[in-house]
């Protein structure tokens, strides 16, 4: 399972990557802009997309590193709590794109995703991991 989530926090990494690319990007149309309702740009360009001169992309891309570290180490508890922070984060922002902006970011819905799917499968090798008596191996 650590592969499959490290894997996962692989993706989140990429997704996050190519968000704070498009966070610096300064001209030319964004490769996402598909119509008036899906504008990476917009969204990466918005007063949300930074938290005290820090681009959201950028602490989504360390977010993802810990949470791949946790993974490696099989501390599912401690990727469970991680998890559910960034879960929290990302469902807040896609109320600000779905109500105040107005518009998506298709990076962002991956990001949500995938942080959707590291949550659930978090939760499920911490409870499995609890239920192990023990000395036995995760």
């Amino acid at each position: 399972m650590r592969y499959i989530l490290v894997l996962l926090a692989t993706l989140g990494i990429i997704v996050s990557a190519l968000a704070l690319r498009e966070h610096y990007r300064t001209e030319g149309d964004s490769p996402c802009s598909i119509n008036e309702r899906w504008d990476c740009g917009i969204v990466n360009h918005s007063p949300y997309a930074v938290i005290r001169g820090v681009p959201v992309a950028f602490l989504g891309i360390a977010g993802y590193l810990l949470m791949a570290a946790l993974a490696w180490r099989r501390a599912y508890l401690w990727l469970l709590f991680a998890a559910l922070a960034a879960l929290s984060y990302s469902l807040y922002l896609a109320h600000i794109e779905a109500h105040v902006l107005g518009v998506w970011c298709v990076y962002c819905v991956i990001s949500l995703g995938v942080i959707s799917l590291i949550t659930l499968l978090s939760l499920g090798m911490t409870f499995t991991s609890a239920r192990k008596p023990i000395g036995a191996s995760v």
